[in-house]
C-alpha cells in the first residue's frame, strides 16, 4: 500500500472478525527498537476517557477487543504484534489508530524497513505499508482500522510526531503526565503565587482538620468563566484493577523433614510413558487455559482466537475416512454466538510430530471449518523453517491456519503472570502456580529443547581435526539447534527478570532467513563458534554469548559506553566499585578509539589499581567490555554435564553476577515496569 490508500478488509478475506497487525523495523546496530500503542475514537476522532489508550503500561482492553502481544523475532530485526477482536470494539468506537513511539533522544529515522502489515484470523497476510523517510521523529502513526457501514477499512497513514507518545496521545484527548513539563509548570505556579502573595493576595484557606481531600474522585469539569483552581498534577493512564501475584518469599513449611511432599493438584510421579505424559500434560494445560483467561488470552490471541467463553477438551473422536482420528485436545472459544475451533496434538520429551498426523489434523479443520491446529512439543519454531511440511489444498474456501508453541514458552507465559504482572485472583495465581510446578518437574517431558541434534557430535569431530567443509547440511542443523537454544534461553530468562529479552539478529535488510543460516554455518565452519546476541530490558549494552567449539569453551560479555560526563579516572573508579560483587575472574578490557587496543585485566587484579585501566597513550576511552569464560558441555543432550544446561547456566551467571551490578542510569532505553507515557 502507499500512503493515504484505503481498503476493505472484507475484500481480502472472509475470515476478518479478528486480524493481528505487526509493526515492524530493523536496527542497523541491532539495539533500535520501539513499542506500540493504539487509541480507540470515537466520532470526535477523540479517545472517550483514558481507558481507551493501550500501550505498555495497559496492554489489555477487559472486553478482548485489543491486546497487545509483544515482540517476536524475525530473520532481521523484531515484530510487535496486537490482536484485534473487531467484532468485540464497543459501538461508539469508529477509528482504531495504530502507533509506534521511540525513547529518549532516539529517532525513527535511525532504523531501517520500518512496515506494518495484517493478517486475518487464519494467519494469512492481507496488507502491507512501508513507511519511508521517517526521518527525525519520535513517534509514527502507521495506520488505522475505521468502520464504514457494517465492515472495516484500513488505511495507511505513515504522520509523523516529534513530540513523542506523550504527544501523540493528548492530541486524540488523552490525559498525559509529562515528567519535564510538569515540573516547569510547577515552577511557574509557585512563582506565580509568590508574587501574588507579594502584592498582597490572600492565600488560599487551609482545608478544615479532618476533611482530607479525595484525590482519587476526579474533580467535576468547571463551569464556563468560573476561575481555574490550582492545578493538580494529572495522573497517567494505567490499569487501575489490581494484580496478584505470588509473594517474593516462600512461607516457612509446616514439614517435619525434606521427605514430607507436599500435595499438588497435578502429580507426575506415576507418569510411566510418553503417552502418558501427553495425555496429562495436554490434560493440565488445557484445564488451566479455560480456567484463568489472562493465561489463555496470551497463548491464544496470537493465533487469531477471540475473547470469549473457553472450553476445553481431550480425546475427542472426529471421524476421518475409515478410522476416527483422535487429536490430543480441542479449544472452543465462544464470541456473540460465533465459534472458533482449534484442536491440538502435544508431543513430550524428545518426541518429534509426525507430518501425515498433522496432515490429517488440517483436513478435519477443514471439512469441519475449525480454524487452527496448533502443535505443542519441546521444540521451538524457527522463521522460515516449519517443523513439518503439510499440504494446504488452495481450492478449499474455509482456510485453515498451523501455529506452534513450545513447552517453555507456555511456561515463559505463566511465570510473567504470577511472578511480575500478575492475574485476577489468588485462585488464578494457584493455578498457575501448580501448572509451572507440573512443567519444570523431571517427570513430566515438559522441559523445552533439550537436544542439539544427531549432528552436534560429527560437527565438534569436524571442527577439532579441521575436515568440516563449508556446505556440509549438518553444519546447518546445528546452527538451526543453536538459535532454537538462544530464543528459549530468552524465554527462560526473561520469565525469571521480568522484562523483554530478545535475540538480536544483525542482518541486512530483506535478508532470508534460510540464506542468514547458511552463511552462519560457512562462518562455524571456518572458525568453529556460535555465536548470539541478546537485548536485555534495562540493561546498558547487549549480551553476547560464544561457544568456541575448538576450545570448549563459553564466553558471555557485555560492552557499556562510557558515560559522557566527567574524567576517565572516576569513570574506572565507579566501574570497579559497581562491580563489588561480581566474580573475580571477570575480564575487563577498555574500548579506546586507537588501532592498538586498551588496557585489560581481571577484575581481581584490578579492585586494589583501578587506574590500570586507563590507556597510556592518552587514547579516548570509548567504554568498557565485560566477559566471563566457562567450560561448555559436551553432550548434546540437556543433562548437567550437556551443552544446553552450560549456556542456560553461563548466560544465568553472567546476568545475576555482573549486569546486576551495572550502573542503568546511562541506558537509552529504562525498564519496562519504569516507563511511562512521559517517554
Amino acid at each position: 500500500m502507499i500512503m493515504g490508500s484505503n481498503v476493505a478488509l472484507a475484500d481480502l478475506s472472509d475470515d476478518i472478525g479478528s486480524v493481528i497487525v505487526s509493526l515492524g523495523w530493523v536496527s542497523p546496530t541491532g539495539e533500535g527498537d520501539a513499542d506500540v500503542s493504539v487509541l480507540l475514537l470515537d466520532a470526535n476522532g477523540k479517545v472517550r476517557s483514558d481507558g481507551d489508550f493501550y500501550f505498555y503500561n495497559h496492554p489489555v482492553a477487559a472486553d478482548g477487543s485489543v491486546q497487545l502481544l509483544g515482540k517476536t523475532p524475525t530473520a532481521d530485526g523484531s515484530e510487535d504484534r496486537i490482536s484485534f477482536d473487531l467484532t468485540a470494539v464497543p459501538a461508539g468506537i469508529d477509528r482504531i489508530v495504530v502507533a509506534a513511539s521511540r525513547y529518549g533522544e532516539a529517532r525513527f529515522g535511525e532504523l531501517e524497513d520500518v512496515r506494518i502489515t495484517l493478517a486475518d484470523a487464519a494467519g494469512e497476510s492481507l496488507l502491507r505499508f512501508a513507511v519511508d523517510d521517517a526521518g527525525s521523529v519520535t513517534a509514527v502513526i502507521f495506520g488505522e482500522l475505521y468502520r464504514r457501514g457494517e465492515g472495516w477499512k484500513f488505511r495507511a497513514v505513515g504522520q509523523g510526531y516529534e513530540t513523542g507518545l506523550a504527544g501523540l496521545a493528548t492530541d486524540f484527548g488523552v490525559d498525559i503526565e509529562d515528567d519535564a513539563a510538569t515540573e516547569a509548570e510547577a515552577d511557574l505556579d509557585g512563582a506565580e503565587a509568590d508574587e501574588q502573595v507579594d502584592a498582597g493576595t490572600p492565600a488560599p484557606s487551609e482545608e478544615p482538620a479532618g476533611q482530607a481531600p479525595l484525590e482519587a474522585i476526579p474533580a467535576p469539569r468547571r463551569p464556563e468563566g468560573e476561575a481555574p483552581e490550582p492545578r493538580k498534577p494529572a495522573t497517567r493512564p494505567r490499569t487501575a484493577k489490581k494484580k496478584v501475584t505470588l509473594p517474593k518469599t516462600v512461607k516457612k513449611t509446616l514439614a517435619e523433614n525434606d521427605s514430607w511432599r507436599q500435595a499438588r493438584l497435578f502429580p507426575v510421579s506415576v507418569l510411566k510413558s510418553d503417552r502418558d505424559r501427553e495425555m496429562r500434560a495436554t490434560s493440565v494445560l488445557l484445564s488451566v487455559m479455560a480456567q484463568v483467561p489472562e493465561f489463555s488470552r496470551r497463548l491464544t490471541a496470537g493465533f487469531g482466537a477471540p475473547a470469549g467463553r473457553m472450553e476445553t477438551f481431550t480425546e475427542v473422536s472426529l471421524p476421518h475416512g475409515e478410522s476416527p482420528r483422535r487429536p490430543d485436545g480441542v479449544i472452543r472459544v465462544e464470541r456473540a454466538g460465533k465459534l472458533w475451533t482449534a484442536l491440538v496434538e502435544t508431543k513430550t520429551n524428545g518426541n518429534v510430530l509426525k507430518a501425515d498426523q498433522v496432515q490429517a489434523y488440517m483436513d478435519i479443520a477443514a471439512r469441519r471449518g475449525y480454524e487452527a491446529v496448533i502443535t505443542l512439543t519441546n521444540d521451538v519454531a524457527l522463521e522460515g523453517r516449519p517443523l513439518v511440511d503439510v499440504k494446504i489444498d488452495k481450492r478449499r474456501k474455509h482456510k485453515v491456519a498451523l501455529w506452534h508453541l513450545s513447552w517453555a514458552e507456555v511456561a515463559h507465559q505463566a511465570q510473567m503472570l504470577i511472578r511480575h504482572e500478575g492475574v485476577g485472583n489468588a485462585a488464578h495465581a494457584w493455578l498457575l502456580q501448580e501448572l509451572l510446578h507440573y512443567l519444570q518437574h523431571e517427570n513430566s517431558g515438559c522441559h523445552g529443547f533439550q537436544n542439539m541434534g544427531p549432528a552436534w557430535v560429527p560437527v565438534r569431530n569436524g571442527i577439532d581435526d579441521e575436515t568440516l567443509c563449508q556446505g556440509d547440511a549438518r553444519a546447518l542443523e546445528v546452527v538451526e539447534n543453536w538459535e532454537r537454544l538462544i530464543r528459549q534461553v530468552c524465554l527462560r530468562l526473561g520469565g525469571e527478570l521480568g522484562q523483554k529479552v530478545l535475540p538480536v539478529q544483525r542482518a541486512k535488510r530483506g535478508t532470508d532467513p534460510k540464506e542468514r543460516r547458511n552463511r552462519l554455518a560457512d562462518q562455524l565452519c571456518l572458525d568453529g563458534r556460535l555465536q548470539a546476541e541478546l537485548r536485555i530490558d534495562g540493561t546498558p549494552g547487549v549480551l553476547t554469548v560464544s561457544a568456541d567449539l575448538r576450545t570448549g569453551k563459553l564466553r558471555t560479555g557485555i560492552e557499556i559506553p562510557a558515560p559522557e560526563q566527567g574524567y576517565p579516572l572516576s569513570w574506572v573508579k565507579r566501574l570497579v566499585r559497581h562491580l563489588a560483587g561480581a566474580p573475580a575472574d571477570l575480564h575487563v578490557e577498555t574500548l579506546v578509539d586507537s588501532d592498538t587496543g586498551g588496557p585489560r585485566g581481571t577484575l581481581e587484579r584490578l579492585r586494589p589499581e583501578p587506574a590500570d585501566l586507563l590507556p597510556k597513550d592518552s587514547a579516548r576511552i570509548t567504554g568498557f567490555r565485560l566477559s566471563l569464560l566457562k567450560s561448555m558441555g559436551s553432550g548434546r543432550g540437556n543433562a548437567e554435564t550437556g551443552f544446553i544446561r552450560s549456556v542456560d547456566d553461563a548466560v544465568h551467571r553472567f546476568y545475576t553476577t555482573v549486569v546486576v551490578h551495572l550502573d542503568t542510569s546511562a541506558t537509552r532505553r529504562t525498564p519496562s515496569k519504569e516507563r511511562t507515557a512521559a517517554e
